[in-house]
């Protein structure tokens, strides 16, 4: 499976190693569970970092790299485990099933539904899994949004 990841070029050296968890909450994960945040397109991960920016902020210096992630060490969550609610901003039992993931290392890729696209699959990779090395990341090329959606 192909999965893609849009990054602020600072971030160029970090961007695969899950560290932002450990000092931020998201969607998918308490403050403290690394993780890296993926889509399963290019386009998906275009908008779920669009929808994170400030409505002025177009920045310049952004990165796109794919990845290949062997089919072998991931897993699709189990909908049926997700609360009626969970699209709502700072849901806690998401929070819970993506760091319970972690923590349990049951799988190296985890495929979880996007709020943005419905329909659309994000995927979580736990840097910590032993078969973390079987993902094969590219060389990050530029990456920038059209400006008009900064209009």
């Amino acid at each position: 499976m192909q999965v893609f990841r849009i990054f602020p070029a600072r971030y160029r050296s970090t961007a695969f190693t899950g560290i932002g968890g450990l000092y931020a909450a998201r969607r998918w994960n308490h403050l403290g569970a690394a993780m890296v945040y993926c889509a399963t397109s290019r386009a998906l991960a275009a908008m779920e970092f669009f929808v994170n920016l400030e409505p002025i902020d177009a920045p310049d210096d952004l990165l796109m790299a794919g990845a290949t992630v062997p089919d072998d060490i991931a897993e699709e969550l189990n909908l049926s485990l997700l609360p009626s609610n969970w699209r709502e901003l700072d849901n806690l039992a998401c929070r819970d099933l993506g760091s319970n993931w972690v923590k349990a290392a049951r799988s190296a890729a985890l495929l979880v539904p996007s709020v943005v696209v419905d329909g659309d699959w994000n995927v979580l990779l736990n840097p910590a899994h032993a078969d973390f090395n079987k993902v094969a990341v590219a060389e990050p090329i530029p990456f920038r949004f059209d400006p008009r959606m900064f209009r």
